[in-house]
C-alpha cells in the first residue's frame, strides 16, 4: 500500500536536503511532501507541518531529520491520518522538554562551539568555515560549501521552546542513528530512541546521512512505510 511520507527538515537548511532520498521514495510509488519550516519558533514549524498534514489524505508517515525530529514529534499528535514517525538522526523530545535541555543530558556534541549568529535578529547558524567538519564530512566537501553558503538562520527560540504532549506515545517510531555525528552525541540519539520505544537502525555516518547514505534513509523510511501500513491494508473491510 502507497503512503504519504513527508519530511521535515531541522535547523539551518530547508526542504531541499532531502534532495537526494526523495527520489528513491517516489520511484517506490509514495507521494512525497518535503515541508519548507520557517525556523521562527517550534510552534510555529509544528503548525506548519500539521498544515502540511492536514492537505493529505490517507496514511501518512513523518519524517523528521535533527531539530525536524522535535517537530514531528509536535505535528503527529493527534493527527487521524499519521501512522508513524522516522528520526534521522532526529530530537526526541518529551512533554516539556526543550532541545538544549535535551542535549545537556550527555556530553556536548563535538561541534557544540561551531555555533554562529546570523545576519538575522535571535538566529544562529554554524560556521561556514566548520560546517564540512560539523554537519556533513562524509558528502563532498564542494556541497558542504553550498549547504553553508545556504544555510537558512534558525531563531534560537526553536531550541528553547518546550515541547508538547509527544506522538510517539500513541505512534510507532524508528530511529537511525548517525556513529559519526558530532552535532547530536550519538548516545543522546541512542537514549532517545530507547525512551521512546523506536525501532533503532545505526549507521556510520557524519549528521548529514540523508546525503550521505540516501540510499540506506530512503530504505529504512521505506521498510516503515509497509510496515506501517500493513495492518490498514489487513484490517477488515479494506
Amino acid at each position: 500500500m502507497h503512503a504519504n511520507i513527508v519530511l521535515v527538515h531541522g535547523a539551518f537548511c530547508d526542504g531541499s536536503i532531502w534532495s537526494d532520498v526523495m527520489p528513491f521514495l517516489q520511484e517506490a510509488g509514495h507521494h512525497v511532501l518535503a515541508v519548507q519550516l520557517p525556523l521562527i519558533s517550534l510552534s510555529d514549524d509544528i503548525a506548519r507541518t500539521k498544515s502540511a498534514l492536514a492537505s493529505l489524505s490517507g496514511p501518512t508517515l513523518l519524517v523528521g531529520h535533527s531539530y525536524g525530529g522535535m517537530v514531528i514529534t509536535g505535528a503527529g499528535t493527534d493527527a487521524p491520518n499519521a501512522v508513524g514517525l522516522i528520526y534521522i538522526a532526529g530530537t526526541v523530545p518529551d512533554e516539556n522538554e526543550t532541545l538544549i535541555e535535551i542535549n545537556a543530558r550527555f556530553q556536548p556534541a563535538a561541534s557544540s562551539q561551531s555555533g554562529i549568529s546570523s545576519y538575522v535578529e535571535n538566529t544562529v547558524c554554524i560556521n561556514p568555515d566548520a560546517f564540512h567538519w560539523a554537519f556533513s564530512e562524509d558528502i563532498d566537501p564542494v556541497r558542504s560549501r553550498v549547504l553553508a553558503a545556504a544555510q537558512k538562520p534558525t531563531n534560537i527560540n526553536c531550541f528553547m521552546e518546550k515541547a508538547g504532549p509527544p506522538a510517539w506515545k500513541k505512534l510507532p517510531s524508528w530511529y537511525l542513528l548517525s556513529e559519526q555525528d558530532r552535532c547530536i552525541n550519538p548516545d543522546c540519539e541512542r537514549w532517545m530512541a530507547q525512551r521512546a520505544g523506536s525501532t533503532l537502525s545505526t549507521i556510520v555516518s557524519s549528521h548529514a546521512s540523508l546525503i550521505s547514505h540516501a540510499r540506506e534513509v530512503a530504505d529504512l523510511i521505506l521498510a516503515a512505510a509497509q510496515e506501517s501500513t500493513k495492518e490498514i491494508v489487513s484490517s477488515p473491510g479494506l
